[in-house]
């Protein structure tokens, strides 16, 4: 197939910037996840990264603008993560209770394996901005409120089944939320043990004798 520039396309030279542009602003983003896992997302800031990438802060400010914006970016940049790491390949898994129990296995794989230095991104940023309303805090609970309604869609999902019946779909979502994110803060402060309590109360809690 060949490809042909018409009237009011842009020149082939303008689609290579853009995809450069994205890509440093994808790498970007990365690299502030990762700072912020460790540091919090107070700890972004476009001094520190151009430092970490060595890139020039003038740069890296034409692509974010703000540090308001690149802590944004690292929020959604972790949240494509957290999708490509623990849902996407879950979603291979026959809808209801299989599908739900290889969640919940890849989440905890997070605290494990976690895909960044500080563990789970949303642990580590939650408390740090839960009382600080504005752009990025509302970036965060949107992430949250949008995994925890998806997980409570698996649990009912896994209750049409015959699976979990006689429980409250989003006590169980909030009680697995608890539960592994106590096992990231366990693990973090040098508690091994705490991954394998977690697994202890999470099956129990998915527990069915449908």
């Amino acid at each position: 197939m060949t490809e042909s520039v018409t009237a009011g396309d842009p020149p082939r030279g303008t689609d290579q910037r853009l995809a450069k542009g994205a890509r440093a602003r994808a790498s970007i983003a990365r690299r502030a996840a990762d700072v912020a896992s460790v540091e919090g997302l107070n700890g972004v800031s476009i001094g520190r990264l151009a430092t970490d990438l060595g890139l020039s802060k003038s740069g890296i400010a034409t692509l974010f603008g703000s540090k308001e914006s690149l802590q944004i970016a690292a929020v959604k940049c972790a949240r494509q993560v957290f999708i490509d790491e623990v849902i996407t390949p879950s979603l291979s898994e026959p809808a209801g209770l299989p599908r739900l129990r290889a969640l919940v296995e890849r989440w905890i794989g997070q605290v494990v394996q976690p895909a960044f230095p500080g563990g789970c991104f949303r642990v580590a940023t939650l408390a740090e901005f839960d009382s600080r309303p504005g752009p990025v805090r509302d970036a965060i609970a949107e992430d949250r409120r949008d995994w925890l309604a998806f997980l409570v869609e698996q649990i009912r999902r896994a209750q049409e089944q015959g699976h979990l019946a006689g429980r409250s779909a989003d006590v169980v979502a909030f009680e697995l939320d608890a539960v592994i994110g106590a096992a990231h803060t366990a693990r973090q402060m040098g508690d091994e043990s705490g991954v394998a309590t977690a697994r202890a109360v999470v099956a129990d809690l998915l527990a069915t004798s449908g």
